[in-house]
């Protein structure tokens, strides 16, 4: 398949959608709406899965900018990145918009 060249805004869109596709990540981000500030051992006991499958599933929402991690002594602390939920709500909402301005009638 060729690749698809797509315009920054676009690129990040695609990031974080794949990052919610997955139903471990989006379920820990549901969890981090109702524990926040939760550190990665509570995500392990959450999620049932061994430590290092969630350390990949956390990489993967840091680098897509849903979560923050902060260190606080042996444990990591994670959060909701919220400048980056307010910015993907914004281009949801704009996609949404021009979606159903093309729909037919």
């Amino acid at each position: 398949m060729k690749p698809i060249s797509l315009p920054s805004d676009d690129e990040r869109m695609v990031t974080i959608f794949k990052a919610l596709g997955n139903p471990v990540r989006y379920g820990m981000l549901r969890y981090l709406v109702e524990h926040p500030q939760c550190i990665t051992g509570d995500l392990v006991v959450f999620a049932g899965l061994a430590q290092s499958t969630v350390s990949q599933h956390l990489k993967v929402l840091r680098d897509a900018g849903l979560i923050r991690g902060e260190i606080e002594g042996p444990a990591t602390c994670y959060c909701l990145d919220e400048a980056t939920l307010s910015w993907f709500k914004a281009k949801v909402n704009q996609l949404i918009g021009q979606l159903t301005a093309g729909c037919c009638q």
